[in-house]
């Protein structure tokens, strides 16, 4: 079935900061490009009370922050801020969303919302946009997290969701599924022939999942207090890149085949739970320290008060399916760690038999390296032997196969994240949106490692900011002989 791009997007919190950030860059990036519909028109709200002219001001302000320099062509600038128009909106008063409906007119053409909002207020906000006519058969919505904090909570946004909006017109975001190494992984392994028949436990050791972060609170304690690192990090973007790699073949790249594939996944996970959570995972709390060689302030100075949030947290995670039996995938993830990154490593399991041995040779294991951020690279480790003479026995060493993509694709602007998936949600695609059944599966397994924690009275170790994590965290890995990639 063909789908029919929307012409009117209405975007929620459109005065905060993601919206200043990403959602507007991403807007201007696509306008740029000519890629939205000529007659797009963005119906902005948030509770701000501004006028249209005063919103095109802090749009355009924006702009100039967060949008390179270059790229801001007077001309261009313009035809993005005539698109732009404002409502101001209260959600817990039924009685804005008519001045909404007004301003966003009627519905032939197509209306796709964005919605970012606090989980309180999802419900008032799906109740006030089905009330003001906001929630035809012609409207699609996309919801930014957080999507609940436990199952329990989740499927009751869901419902209060499924109520207005279906689920092949509701489009739930994780940013990292924009992301263009993520669609590399796909292409990687299902475009080549040449990892696919080692991409199983026959071929592959473990696997690692790392997404560390230099920054603390930044101004997010109200939310991250009550969330810490294994609800905001783990539940959503980490499990997501876990199914990536650990997925099977889909039987062609549309939104039901790869959901599919993802959920079944999620399903295999091998529960950790308080008879598994002490030996399977390790949480921490940063204190005061150092990155960069700049002084950092602990947790619960930041926050004012005493905590139990974990700001880390190192899982050691298996899928019980034929595929992957008997695999470890190792995740982790935390704030003020010395470096920022998130990336995948894989070590594939060493040759059989080495014919150098006899030389004094050294064969290590192939790895590959994919790294998202803060550089876009795939990088595999091949052995390749040292030039000489091998008088006194054959050298080999470690070196990398790498692919940067800024520099192979020089020709291409490296695009945010967002930009996809904005576009990808005014076109009406899913692909690359979370379904419920994969939400819900996610937080099940959360919920069984946060129960653990509780019946065990686990909380978290203590770990200088600057270092990565609790030592325990090393011993996690270690206990197996695998050391993690730095």
């Amino acid at each position: 079935m063909p789908r029919i791009p929307c012409h009117t997007l209405l975007l929620f919190g459109a005065t905060g900061d993601l919206s200043q950030r990403m959602l507007l860059p991403s807007l201007f990036g696509l306008d740029g490009d000519g890629l939205l519909p000529g007659d797009l028109r963005i119906v902005a709200t948030a509770r701000s009370y501004l006028d249209a002219d005063g919103f095109r001001a802090t749009a355009a302000e924006a702009l100039e922050r967060h949008v390179d320099a270059e790229r801001l062509r007077p001309e261009q600038v313009r035809r993005f801020l005539d698109r732009l128009s404002y409502v101001p909106l209260d959600a817990s008063n039924p009685d804005g969303f008519l001045a909404l409906a007004e301003a966003v007119g009627p519905l032939d053409n197509g209306l796709a919302i964005f919605l970012s909002t606090a989980p309180s207020l999802f419900g008032p906000t799906i109740e006030g946009l089905k009330g003001a006519g906001l929630a035809g058969p012609d409207v699609r919505l996309a919801l930014e997290k957080p999507l609940g904090s436990d199952l329990a909570s989740s499927r009751t946004i869901n419902d209060a969701v499924a109520a207005a909006f279906p689920e092949e017109r509701t489009f739930r975001i994780d940013h990292y599924l924009g992301k263009e190494t993520v669609q590399n992984l796909l292409a990687l392994r299902f475009g080549n022939t040449l990892f696919e028949p080692l991409w199983n436990a026959g071929g592959i050791e473990h696997v690692q999942i790392t997404v560390s972060e230099t920054v603390g609170l930044e101004g997010r304690a109200g939310y991250y207090d009550g969330s810490g690192a294994l609800r905001d990090m783990v539940q959503n973007h980490m499990l997501q890149l876990l199914a990536l790699v650990a997925m099977e073949p889909p039987s062609q790249f549309s939104a039901a085949a790869v959901r599919d594939e993802k959920v079944k996944v999620f399903r295999s996970l091998r529960p950790i739970d308080g008879s598994s959570a002490a030996a399977s995972t390790v949480t921490g709390q940063y204190t005061a320290g150092a990155v960069a060689g700049a002084p950092l302030p602990g947790y619960a100075n930041e926050l004012g008060k005493p905590s139990s949030t974990e700001t880390f947290v190192a899982l050691k995670a298996h899928v019980d399916n034929w595929r992957w039996k008997g695999v470890p995938f190792y995740m982790r993830t935390g704030k003020r760690l010395p470096e920022r990154h998130t990336q995948i490593f894989i070590q594939f399991k060493g040759v059989p038999h080495s014919i150098f041995a006899s030389r004094g040779a050294t064969v290590q294991p192939n790895k590959l390296v994919i790294r998202l951020q803060p550089e876009e690279t795939i990088s595999l480790l091949m052995m390749a032997k040292q030039p000489g003479l091998d008088r006194e026995g054959i050298r080999l060493r470690e070196v990398p196969l790498d692919l940067g993509l800024a520099n192979a694709f020089a020709d291409s602007r490296r695009r945010i994240a967002y930009e996809r998936l904005i576009l990808d949600l005014i076109e009406g695609d899913p692909t690359l949106f979370v379904r419920r059944d994969e939400v819900e599966a996610q937080w099940e397994w959360i919920d069984g490692i946060r129960n653990g924690w509780q019946s065990n009275a686990i909380v978290p170790k203590s770990y200088a900011a600057g270092t990565w994590g609790p030592s325990a965290a090393i011993a996690l890995t270690e206990r197996d002989g695998v050391t993690w990639h730095e």
